[in-house]
């Protein structure tokens, strides 16, 4: 099941200033090739008792603030943020051999944040948000499917839905960001970038470490 890598790694000198700006450079690079949904995180949160849970989120935005997705406020893993908002991502772009890991904290992103992004998504996907009580248990295909039904006939397509009042973003405004690039004889490079400054410092609050594999 052992695979060795043969890609090239990378070097301190090679990063760019700030860690945004790193992923910004892998993302482009994985969006590029034939990966599926490079948008695609796994999200790993934690209720107040500690307790993990993980699952796969699509990103939808980043910049010096931070890693933007969203969800329903009364899914679990919403719930947890609200009780420990310590949060990890975790993008895995196999086919490269790189791994992108983002430890911080998520926070609500403003509303109209929210309202823009939620008018940039087709309706089925607008109509599901208001039809689905996310991580509730349901009784049925058939009643997730009724639900479905009186969104639309509540709201018919093409005219404005408005977005749902227990639905939004959260932003993760990163404490560390680690660069994981697979090498040959399992002596991967793994660099990150710690935060030293506060948020808004740009590139110049941060810090660069190498860990071993």
């Amino acid at each position: 099941m052992r695979r060795h890598y043969e890609f090239e790694g990378i070097a301190e000198d090679e990063l760019a200033s700030g860690p945004h700006r790193q992923f910004a450079r892998w993302f482009a690079e994985a969006a590029a090739g034939e990966l599926h949904e490079p948008n695609a995180m796994v999200v790993s949160t934690a209720d107040a008792a500690g307790r993990p849970s993980s699952r796969t989120v699509l990103l939808k935005g980043y910049d010096e603030r931070g890693f933007v997705f969203f969800t329903n406020y009364g899914s679990r893993k919403a719930r947890e943020i609200a009780a420990n908002p310590h949060v990890s991502l975790l993008f895995p772009w196999y086919p490269l051999a790189r791994q992108v890991v983002v430890t911080g904290t998520a926070d609500r992103v403003d509303p109209l944040e929210t309202a823009v992004y939620f008018r940039s998504r087709p309706y089925g996907s607008q109509i599901g948000a208001w039809a689905s009580e996310q991580s509730a248990v349901a009784a049925s295909r058939a009643d997730l499917d009724a639900a479905y039904a009186r969104m639309a006939a509540r709201f018919p397509e093409g005219e404005p839905v408005p977005v749902p009042p227990h639905w939004g973003g959260f932003r993760v405004t990163a404490r560390t960001v680690e660069f994981w690039q697979g090498r040959a004889n399992r002596l991967h490079d793994r660099l990150r970038y710690v935060r030293t400054g506060g948020v808004g410092e740009g590139d110049s609050g941060w810090r660069v470490e190498r860990l071993c594999p």
